[in-house]
């Protein structure tokens, strides 16, 4: 208690301190009262007034003061404004001013200072949490990257996929296992651990996967091949058991793993070797698929488009039992997709989804997609209230050749490209085992297109990929119809550029006739296998397949091809001289002429091929 009394004794001493010296302060008799600071002001004797407001003291200079005096001292009235005192100084032209108080600047130090100490407080705390979740990261590295649904929330089903009709049979099996297993059990059926999903890209892969997570509503974990795959060694291998450890716990399921060429490729394979971390991640997921223990009710789907560089451990039975092909749709299948994308959009009731399913053989369902698609912007643009079969052509020639750009003005090089065009559209016209013309044009494209003559191929041969050795000869013969026409019309000096891309094409159509198919003279053989990728571990540093001595008769082989057929290109246009004039006439005007119109314009002055006259024309 005594302490506490003298510890208040000391505040109250220290707090009276400025007042007591203030009191015995000798400066006492430097002092004036309020009245006589406002006659002196009268007067005219004072020249300047500062007022401390801390201490509520005015400090006065008098005129006849001496300058290293001290200045009077007023003590001013506390909350009073003293108006009195403000009113004399201004009449009397005093300067009057306010020093500055330092509480205002004890104010703007402590709050600067306790800002700074916040932001300081605030980034220890994000490096603090930055470090936890770095090493929560460093545990979960290992750690599987799948998305998994505890119930098929895909939205899609199998009324959603369409084209692959042959697919959504086989892997209805796969859903009735899910849903009945007992069905196959009773008579000692095993479901494939299995599937491999295989086709070229877009063909509606993974939309398939999702397709059987959606019908048979069973726990679905999908991840791409390439997460699996890690700088470090092990980390792969490592993702690996995690997820089929997480399958286990929710079987049956279904485990979806896209692009698995990024993790399956053949062991060993490319230069220098493989990649131990990849190589170890295979191992893994061999061991997991059919190793020591089983993974009952745990069905693995697949999808590649690449199966040939896939591991042959990987194909065998117990691991992928099944192969399913998702191939290119045929006429049928176009025809379903095109239905089920032309759901959501407003067609013309002229738009006939038949005459544009036989119109894209070789599509896929992904470019039949973005071609409504495209359809669709190109018809808001033009602000119409539905798709037209006019957005949809343009939207073809968009898909296949470019977006189009502004017409070429009358020149040399509209007349040119005119010519070479024609000289491509005739011979699809007048050569019998050529497929027949949809549309020739010289609106150019973007990528340097300058115009193309466009085929509607034969679908039947297209699908199976049986392809004749006449249609093959006839197919060179038209990649050199331009080429031929420049030539005959302009002359050796004035052929152009434009025909590189139809050469390399002819080239190549040559070599595999020579090379693959054995149409030529050197007899029926194959010499060239066509895996000659070398970062598959196939054909590095692999002697030729054949002789020098057989490689300079292929090269004349292939010359000798495209020799005969050139000649044939340049004589049909030189017979057909004024017809060629006569249609690139036409063409210039129209700027884009219909396979029809084109062949009734040939049929004046021609009699056509009896193939071509059979040939309906699509619009």
């Amino acid at each position: 208690m005594g302490a506490v009394t003298a510890l208040w004794m000391m505040l109250q001493t220290v707090l009276a301190s400025p007042a007591l010296a203030q009191n015995s302060s000798p400066a006492r008799n430097n002092t004036l009262t309020y009245t006589e600071l406002l006659e002196r002001i009268e007067s005219g004797q004072v020249s300047k007034i500062e007022i401390d407001p801390v201490r509520s003291v005015a400090e006065v200079y008098l005129e006849d003061q001496p300058r290293n005096t001290q200045p009077k001292e007023v003590t001013l009235f506390t909350g009073d404004r003293n108006p009195e005192l403000v009113e004399a100084a201004r009449q009397n032209n005093v300067d009057l001013g306010v020093r500055p108080s330092a509480s205002s600047g004890a104010i703007a130090w402590f709050v600067t200072h306790a800002l700074l100490a916040f932001l300081i407080i605030v980034g220890l705390l994000m490096i603090l949490r930055r470090s936890s979740n770095a090493s929560g990261q460093a545990m979960n590295f290992g750690k599987s990257k799948a998305r998994f649904q505890m119930e098929a929330k895909t939205g899609v089903m199998f009324d959603d996929v369409a084209g692959i009709e042959e697919a959504k049979e086989e892997l209805q099996e796969v859903v009735t296992f899910l849903k009945k297993p007992e069905k196959f059990t009773a008579i000692g059926a095993k479901i494939p651990k299995g599937v491999l999903l295989v086709g070229p890209p877009g063909t509606g892969k993974t939309l398939l996967a999702k397709a059987i997570a959606g019908e048979a509503g069973v726990p679905f974990f999908s991840i791409s091949g390439s997460e699996f795959v890690e700088m470090f060694v092990g980390v792969g291998a490592s993702r690996v058991r995690d997820l089929f450890k997480k399958a286990k716990e929710n079987a049956p399921c279904i485990v979806f793993i896209d692009e698995i060429d990024a993790v399956g490729r053949q062991r060993g394979a490319g230069i220098g070797g493989g990649n131990d971390e990849r190589e170890q991640t295979l191992n893994q997921l061999l061991t997991e698929m059919d190793g020591f223990e089983g993974n009952t009710g745990i069905i693995i789907i697949a999808a590649t488009n690449r199966p040939d560089v896939l591991d042959s451990a990987l194909l065998r039975p117990g691991r992928f039992d099944r192969q399913v092909m998702v191939d290119l749709p045929s006429y049928k299948g176009r025809l379903g997709i095109l239905q089920v994308h032309a759901r959501n959009k407003k067609l013309d009731q002229d738009v006939s989804l038949e005459a544009i399913a036989r119109r894209t053989p070789g599509f896929s369902g992904a470019e039949l997609a973005n071609m409504l698609n495209e359809a669709a912007i190109l018809t808001a643009r033009r602000r119409k209230d539905a798709v037209t079969m006019l957005e949809i052509d343009d939207a073809i020639d968009r898909v296949t050749t470019g977006m189009t750009l502004a017409p070429l003005m009358d020149s040399k090089k509209k007349r040119l490209i005119a010519y070479h065009e024609v000289g491509h559209a005739l011979l699809m016209t007048l050569l019998k085992n050529s497929d027949p013309l949809n549309k020739v044009t010289i609106i150019p494209r973007s990528g340097g297109v300058g115009g193309f003559a466009q085929q509607t191929f034969n679908e039947e041969m297209i699908d199976s990929g049986l392809y004749t050795r006449s249609w093959l000869l006839d197919r060179i013969t038209i990649a050199l119809g331009g080429r031929a026409a420049e030539q005959e019309v302009f002359g050796d000096a004035e052929i152009t550029v434009g025909a590189g891309n139809d050469i390399r094409v002819v080239a190549d159509m040559a070599r595999e006739m020579v090379t693959r198919y054995g149409m030529s003279d050197l007899g029926p053989f194959a010499l060239e296998s066509g895996n000659n990728e070398v970062f598959l571990g196939r054909d590095w540093m692999a002697r030729s397949e054949y002789s020098e001595e057989v490689a300079v008769k292929v090269d004349q082989q292939v010359r000798a091809i495209a020799t005969r057929c050139y000649a044939e290109a340049r004589r049909i246009i030189r017979e057909h001289r004024g017809l060629v004039d006569k249609l690139v006439d036409i063409l210039l005007e129209q700027e884009t002429i219909e396979g029809e119109q084109f062949r009734k314009i040939v049929a004046e002055h021609t009699p056509l091929p009896e193939r071509q006259l059979a040939t309906p024309a699509v619009s």
